[in-house]
Formats: C-alpha cells, sequence, structure tokens
C-alpha cells in the first residue's frame, strides 16, 4: 500500500483527446490487464523474497527449518494445563505453571540476547540458536515422565530458559542471513510460512488426543518436530559451510622455483659460491 500523492491534479485533456480514450479498441483493456498482472508478480517477487528463498541456500535452509519447528514449538503451552487438570492436579495449580514460564522468559529473554553478544560467540548464533531448539524440544520428553507439579515444574523451567534463547535468536539469526535491505521482505516471507504450521499444529495434536486418549503423546511428537528441526538446521549449516569453505580456500600449490632460485648445494662464503654470484651479477 502506498499514500496518495496529495495536491497532484490531472492533466486537462481535450474534447477529441476524451473521445479517442473512449473509443480504443478493447485490446487495450486486454494489455493493461496483462501489464498490472506482471506488475503485481514483480512486486509480490520483490516484496515477499521468493527470489531470494530460491537463490540463498542459508536463507532457505532456515525458513525451512523454522517452519517445520513451529508444527510443534507453541503446542506445548496450548496443552499443558488439560495435561495436568486431567491427572488430578488443581486447575490454580495447572495455571500456576504457565505464569512461571512467562516470568522465566520476561527475565531469561534480555540475558539470553547478551549472551548472545559474546566475543566467543560470534559467526555461531545459528549454532546456538539449533542447539536452544534442540534442548527445547527435548524439554518435551520430562512431561512423559509424569504429570506431578514438581515433573511439570522441571518441564516449564528447562522449556522457558530454551524459549528465551529462541526468542531473542530468531530475528537475529536471519539479519545475518539475509542483507539488510532484503530483511524486511525476507522476514515477511518467514512469518507467513512459519503461521501455516504454527496454525495448523494444534489441531493436529488435538486429533492425537481424540484417537489416543493420551495428552502424553502430543508432547512426544512435539519432541520429534522440534528435534528433528534443530538437527536439520545444525546439520545443513555445518555441511553449507565446508563446501563454502572449499569454494572459497582452493588447496594452494607452491609454484616451481625458476632455475636462478633453486638451491643448488653451493654456499654463499665458499669460493665456487662466491664465483657463481659474482657470474650471476655479471650475466644480469
Amino acid at each position: 500500500m502506498r499514500p496518495v500523492h496529495q495536491g497532484s491534479k490531472k492533466p486537462n485533456r481535450t474534447r477529441g483527446q476524451t473521445d479517442k480514450v473512449e473509443n480504443e479498441p478493447s485490446c487495450n483493456g486486454h494489455y493493461r490487464a496483462n501489464g498490472n498482472l506482471a506488475a503485481f508478480r514483480a512486486a509480490l517477487q520483490k516484496h515477499m523474497a521468493f527470489d531470494l528463498f530460491c537463490s540463498n541456500k542459508r536463507y532457505q535452509i532456515y525458513s525451512i527449518g523454522v517452519t517445520w519447528m513451529m508444527l510443534g514449538f507453541v503446542v506445548p503451552l496450548v496443552y499443558l494445563v488439560p495435561y495436568a487438570t486431567s491427572h488430578g492436579m488443581e486447575h490454580d495449580r495447572a495455571a500456576l505453571l504457565l505464569a512461571i514460564l512467562g516470568l522465566i522468559n520476561i527475565f531469561m529473554r534480555p540475558l539470553a540476547g547478551i549472551i548472545s553478544e559474546l566475543h566467543c560467540l560470534s559467526g555461531k548464533h545459528i549454532y546456538l540458536f539449533s542447539g536452544a531448539v534442540l534442548v527445547n524440544g527435548l524439554s518435551n520428553c520430562i512431561c512423559g515422565i509424569g504429570a506431578s507439579f514438581t515433573v511439570l515444574l522441571a518441564f516449564v523451567v528447562v522449556y522457558a530458559l530454551s524459549m528465551s534463547f529462541v526468542g531473542s535468536l530468531l530475528f537475529h539469526v536471519l539479519m545475518e542471513i539475509v542483507e539488510m535491505p532484503r530483511f524486511p521482505s525476507a522476514l515477511g516471507l518467514l512469518t507467513i510460512m512459519e503461521s501455516v504450521t504454527l496454525l495448523i499444529g494444534p489441531p493436529l495434536c488435538g486429533l492425537l488426543v481424540d484417537t489416543t486418549q493420551e495428552y502424553k503423546y502430543v508432547f512426544y511428537a512435539c519432541c520429534c518436530a522440534v528435534v528433528s528441526s534443530a538437527l536439520f538446521m545444525g546439520v545443513a549449516f555445518n555441511l553449507l559451510e565446508r563446501d563454502e569453505g572449499k569454494t572459497r580456500d582452493p588447496p594452494k600449490h607452491a609454484a616451481p622455483l625458476s632455475l636462478d632460485c633453486q638451491y643448488t648445494g653451493i654456499t654463499p662464503g665458499s669460493r665456487a659460491g662466491q664465483r657463481s654470484i659474482s657470474e650471476y651479477i655479471t650475466t644480469v
């Protein structure tokens, strides 16, 4: 959407010009429609970063990984309270778990941002992000141990800590992958992609609950989805960096020395060495 230019005036046209425009062949409307469609496609390609998704392998890997991660990333927050109450926990204590998760997230996100800016982690944010996603996915297995308040509290603490790093690094990693002029469009496409899996994740898990009559399988499914996305991003980026390193730094072979520079076994201090040097200077 663009702002309308205020104060712009349409050029005055004579009666003949008006009649000419009104009497144009209908095929001109077809040309204008094709032109508008081409302009729409160009704008869509520019502002939605489809070209960047096809050309930038890092952005492609990251977008697919984050999209797959969202399939099970927030689902535990939806089913945590029903899981606890279905095993006899009071509703207030179950809701307290979400409150604790929110408080940990509030205080840990700034700290996670500070930790990610350490010099030793420079250039390794994608691996820190993948590690946080991996821990977040594995934390869902804690819920399979039991549904007591102590067990679910341990799950909430681990989940909130890892979620803080994921939330702090989600856009930071994207800034390192794409150029800043393309960041808004890259963020737009990534948001649309992850919103699709974010939308279908809870209903799919609800179907799993209806089928198995057990909430614990939801957390196992979320574990599989999130852990697989973390492994995919970490391994894919590592392989990509190896390939780029081989391309960037080809093996260097020493150029053969000329005859004047090759070692002859004669030391400079000897008479033969002094004679060889004097002969070389005279030749030059």
